[in-house]
């Protein structure tokens, strides 16, 4: 089986002010880097409400909307912007992620990497932030647990920054097992070891800031592989994001290429004991344009390998 590179063009269509660092160049950036790897190539859908309602009430998806500037710029908060593109781009994140899920519970896919914006997993119940409105890698877990009927899915979030908003959507999901390593102290200033959820099912991992790729080896080791294995997991799903790396502008850890290439590797091996390889990867953070674009590289190539 294959790779999917699960993507849409309207997510270019979301513009931010002169000078954020979520920027259209971030795709650009990615989707050239990824032409010349062997992957199966697919438009994201848009998702429609009801998949939005399985993590957010509708007062949230109407502010979202009613926030839908006609032209210029609108600002959200003093990081989150919507253009008149960012809705439909929102909707092409969402349904990138369930099809994504789709495909390799259909077993057409071994794994798949959506590369799609904007963000999701600073998005809380109600609350747009952090360059992120709906809860992505939440929809598509809290989707693989209802439309595919499975017990126990993982979702492990490598981001730089706490997956604040997966965690305030999962809290109370015992069939979703939520782990998230990032540094700390640092934006959003949540993702203490003692926020555990309602049912023991998130695990937060704070790495020191200037630690590097030894330190979250053996973070790993120690904290996130032996309950993932515990687990048995059905499906796993990963916020890939790659703001860890050390070029990055909005950070301090110290992470490299191999680092993610590593660690994609054991989620792989993992995913191939208990999932039968199904594993997710979805586009989250990363703001040095060449840190961004090899580490996103490595990751997928090394998808692409482990699923031939």
């Amino acid at each position: 089986m294959t790779t999917a590179l699960i993507t849409h063009m309207e997510c270019l269509g979301h513009l931010t002010p002169p000078g954020h660092p979520e920027q259209v160049a971030r795709l650009e950036y990615i989707l050239d880097v990824l032409q010349s790897v062997d992957l199966t190539r697919v438009d994201a859908p848009l998702a429609n409400h009801q998949d939005l309602l399985r993590v957010h009430p509708q007062t949230h998806i109407d502010a979202v909307i009613k926030s839908i500037p006609q032209s210029g710029y609108r600002a959200i908060d003093g990081d989150t912007h919507m253009s008149l593109g960012s809705y439909t781009a929102a909707l092409r994140a969402v349904g990138g992620v369930l099809q994504a899920v789709d495909m390799v519970m259909a077993q057409t896919v071994q794994n798949a990497f959506v590369a799609t914006r904007p963000p999701g997993h600073h998005a809380e119940r109600e609350t747009a932030m952090g360059f992120c409105f709906f809860g992505n890698v939440a929809i598509g877990a809290k989707h693989a647990l209802n439309h595919h009927g499975l017990k126990r899915v993982a979702v492990v979030d490598f981001d730089v920054h706490h997956g604040n908003g997966t965690q305030d959507l999962l809290w109370d999901e015992p069939g979703i097992l939520f782990f998230t390593s990032h540094q700390s102290p640092l934006w959003p200033g949540t993702g203490t070891p003692d926020e555990t959820g309602a049912h023991d099912n998130i695990v937060n991992i704070p790495l020191p800031p200037h630690s590097d790729g030894a330190d979250m080896r053996a973070a790993y080791e120690r904290l996130v592989f032996p309950r993932l294995e515990a687990f048995e997991p059905e499906l796993i799903l990963v916020s890939a994001g790659f703001d860890a790396h050390g070029s990055d502008p909005l950070a301090e850890l110290n992470w490299v290429e191999a680092d993610f290439a590593w660690l994609t590797k054991w989620l792989m091996s993992l995913a191939k004991r208990h999932a039968k390889g199904r594993l997710v990867s979805v586009l989250e953070g990363g703001y040095d344009l060449q840190a961004l674009a090899s580490s996103v590289k490595v990751h997928v190539e090394t998808l692409s390998e482990i699923a031939k």
